[in-house]
């Protein structure tokens, strides 16, 4: 009898492990699909990217006749011929003031305008937060002849601060913002401080900004590249070449250069690299901002 238990005993364990075995097996094997999958889908996304930096390293000639998967020798020639024509420079200059303005301001009055919608009880507050949330679903292409009308009347056609003003109101960052300051701030400290005779600025400035700057830091990140990218309002507002922006000297370089394909992905490649750069040294930021809020203790 003891014999026949202690076997079917180890029996029962053998089946068990057996079973373990088999599905950390299934686990291993699904893993492994995913990653491969993941590798593959990254490769893709990337190789845009690749082939556009690779071009500009090549002559025309080459581009036309053949699949380019090597670096060359021609980026100084192509970059030369397509400064000759295009300002560049002056597009990257204008490219960076705008950009680092528009984040600037659109993270401080965003953050602002959330901490409103977060901490503070008024009538209308729902209301207005709708308001907000449905500014989303308008398309920028409808939003571009009212803003390129107020504009005019403010005398700031073909000015750089009509790229710059309309970054104040960005419901992207006060819809993200607003429930990070719910989930991060707790209002026991925001007593603390006004039992202690801090204002609501200082309040603001000095507590609520150090709280949530994963979740600024996230939102500046797209703005930064949207406003980098942007092409409709800067086209309907700006006049001169002087005043372009990176996107609008590539497309101006491509105009000039319709047969130079090493000059149009010199001046493409110009206009990528700067937010392709913030991108990869800033993407931890990006997936940190999304999740650190997401758990409230």
């Amino acid at each position: 009898m003891s014999y026949s238990a202690n076997y079917s005993g180890t029996a029962k364990n053998l089946n068990s492990n057996f079973y373990t075995v088999k599905k950390k097996g299934k686990f291993s094997i699904g893993k492994t699909i995913l990653y491969i999958f993941l590798t593959a889908l990254g490769i893709i996304c990337f190789l845009p990217f690749y082939f556009m930096i690779i071009n500009c390293t090549h002559s025309s000639v080459d581009i036309a006749q053949k699949l380019l998967i090597l670096p060359g020798f021609e980026f100084l020639e192509n970059y030369k011929r397509m400064t000759l024509l295009v300002p560049i420079w002056k597009g990257m200059r204008n490219s960076i003031i705008i950009a680092v303005s528009a984040t600037v301001l659109s993270g401080y009055f965003g953050a602002l305008t959330s901490f409103g919608f977060a901490k503070y009880k008024f009538k209308g507050k729902e209301f207005l937060f709708a308001i907000v949330l449905g500014s989303l679903i308008i398309p920028q292409q409808i939003a571009l002849a009212g803003i390129s009308e107020v504009m005019y009347s403010l005398h700031l056609m073909n000015n750089r601060l009509a790229l710059i003003i309309p970054a104040i109101a960005n419901p992207s960052m006060v819809f993200f913002t607003r429930y990070y300051i719910q989930a991060a701030v707790s209002d026991s400290v925001l007593e603390s401080a006004r039992m202690d005779g801090c204002s609501e600025f200082r309040i603001f400035n000095s507590i609520v900004i150090p709280m949530i700057i994963p979740s600024l830091a996230t939102m500046s990140i797209f703005t930064f590249i949207g406003s980098w990218n942007s092409y409709l309002l800067p086209l309907f507002i700006l006049n001169t070449q002087e005043k372009y922006t990176m996107p609008l000297m590539a497309a101006l370089a491509k105009g000039v250069y319709q047969n130079d394909y090493g000059a149009v992905y010199s001046a493409i490649a110009m206009s990528m690299l700067p937010v392709m750069i913030v991108f990869s040294f800033c993407s931890k930021y990006i997936i940190g901002g999304l999740t650190a809020g997401a758990v409230k203790e």
